[in-house]
């Protein structure tokens, strides 16, 4: 990584879209090298490339430039818009992978976003479009974005989707808010919704019994919704998956989902979702690993400020690190981390997660 004439170069296809995201916020122009160039297939797979045209749709004056092994790209960023599109996404990734970005750029445009997503709406390894409405809308609201909608109007199971989700944005903020959540929450009930798309109704039962069989042990008041899909609206492929969020009365959720693959048992799913929110709980700290990227993102554009978190150990990993290392390389900001001197429930691997905003302020409504 280095910079040559203002533009910051970065190597590989790690963390592809954050970066996109965080030259449009910062407005500095970047260029990523060496994308998959060792690979039997390299350059840009088409979720990649179809990614770049949804922000090339949602800003005005940005310029792409893709070589001709699409192995590099130069992104000069533009100003955020918004407004009314439709974008269809390949079957490769789920809606939720470009609903996830267009989140921390919705509340910074000139107008209101109104995004209307098909393709798969579920998908193992992507955040569902559930788990967007459960765990990220809770993380945008304590920086201050209230008013994000996220509309299911058809379910799309792999591997042919078929799924239609309709994002809508309509509050739109100077900065986000400072946070400081110093208190890890205590969790007080689990919601959840079990769905399945052209298969036997009694499939969303049995997933819900063998979740609620692990999940009862636990105190919390459980409460598991069946969501059961047909007709036009059950999209173009057979499946199941769901969906359980732990939430505490102050508003902070841990997710855990997962979606049914071939021979898949519904029984085993509910309780593999189970115990894996369990897990979550147990290795987390204020926030899960699903949204501490997006707080990242939302303290490092926040105000002159330091915001702190309260996270776990176990939720340093690869991708917070490489996320991290982009944030200094973009924004010039360090993350620093504070061990903590007591126990919390008898678990001393607590830390504190403290970031300087950078002073952004919304260029893109000043105009407006």
């Amino acid at each position: 990584m280095s910079n040559i004439s203002n533009v910051t170069i970065f190597e590989g296809h790690q963390n592809f879209k954050l970066r996109l995201i965080l030259s449009t916020l910062s407005g500095k122009s970047i260029k990523i090298i060496k994308i998959r160039s060792n690979d039997l297939n390299p350059g840009l797979k088409d979720y990649e490339v179809s990614f770049l045209r949804l922000l090339e749709a949602v800003t005005n004056g940005s310029h792409i430039e893709i070589s001709y092994t699409g192995t590099t790209i130069i992104y000069r960023p533009g100003i955020i818009i918004g407004g009314e599109l439709t974008h269809n996404c390949p079957n490769s990734k789920s809606v939720g992978y470009f609903i996830e970005p267009m989140l921390m750029l919705a509340p910074f445009s000139k107008k209101k976003f109104n995004i209307i997503f098909n393709g798969l709406t579920n998908l193992n390894g992507e955040t569902g479009v559930d788990a967007i409405k459960w765990g990220l809308f809770p993380i945008m609201e304590k920086f201050g974005v209230r008013d994000c909608l996220l509309h299911t109007i058809k379910r799309g199971s792999p591997p042919n989707g078929g799924g239609e989700v309709h994002l809508i944005c309509n509050l739109l903020i100077p900065t986000p808010l400072t946070i400081h959540v110093l208190n890890i929450p205590k969790f007080s009930a689990i919601r959840g919704v079990a769905y399945c798309t052209r298969v036997s109704p009694s499939i969303v039962n049995r997933m819900i019994d063998s979740a609620r069989s692990v999940l009862k042990n636990t105190g919390c008041e459980v409460n598991i919704t069946a969501d059961v899909w047909r007709g036009e609206n059950a999209g173009k492929s057979p499946g199941f998956g769901i969906t359980l969020a732990a939430e505490s009365k102050r508003g902070w959720r841990i997710i855990a989902e997962n979606v049914g693959e071939a021979q898949s048992l519904p029984e085993d799913l509910g309780e593999l979702t189970a115990y894996q929110l369990i897990e979550e709980i147990t290795k987390s700290g204020a926030i899960g690993r699903y949204q501490i990227i997006m707080a990242i993102i939302f303290m490092i554009i926040g105000k002159e400020d330091i915001g702190r978190i309260k996270i776990h150990k176990s939720e340093i990993d690869e991708k917070l690190i490489f996320a991290l290392r982009d944030v200094k390389q973009i924004f010039g900001t360090e993350a620093y981390f504070k061990d903590d001197a007591e126990e919390i429930d008898g678990d001393e691997n607590f830390i504190t997660l403290s970031l300087k905003g950078n002073g952004f302020t919304n260029v893109s409504k000043k105009i407006a």
